[in-house]
């Protein structure tokens, strides 16, 4: 079953419970699915999908930090929930660690050295994150290039 497959049956699956969160953040990305599909006009893969649920949560928890200073805990929890029920989707997130053999990996293959300064900064992200692309966030891989290169 694909991801695209899940998320409607999984749509189906809330509305027949009565899932109000759950059903609304399926369809929040079902429409952001469809969008891409007609903007590209061809049929979105995993891949896609992963990359838009992951634009999806990242743009939640940009928002959490807004709703904090303001004080709005019903809106923080209301987004909180949507973070999970999005992270049902998304495929396993690599650790720190995982993250940092893998930038080791393409240093190495692009004959940058550790602790070279950040001059290879450019060069390494750009290399790096086709690989990680939907199993780790980029600030994650940032962070990681830094330790590298530091």
């Amino acid at each position: 079953m694909t991801l695209k497959e899940r998320l409607n049956a999984d749509f189906k699956e809330a509305m027949k419970n009565r899932e109000k969160v759950r059903k609304d953040t399926i369809s929040f990305v079902r429409a952001a699915i469809k969008q891409y599909e007609v903007d590209n006009r061809k049929e979105i893969d995993d891949a896609g999908i992963a990359s838009i649920l992951a634009k999806q949560v990242k743009m939640r928890k940009d928002a959490l930090a807004d709703f904090e200073s303001a004080g709005r805990t019903d809106l923080i929890d209301a987004y909180n929930a949507e973070i999970e029920v999005l992270t049902q989707y998304m495929p396993k997130q690599l650790t720190e660690e995982e993250i940092l053999e893998k930038v080791k990996a393409v240093a190495e293959e692009l004959g940058i050295e550790q602790g070279s300064g950040k001059g290879s900064m450019g060069k390494l992200m750009g290399a790096v994150m086709p690989g990680v692309k939907g199993v780790a966030d980029g600030s994650h891989v940032k962070k990681a290039v830094e330790q590298f290169l530091g």
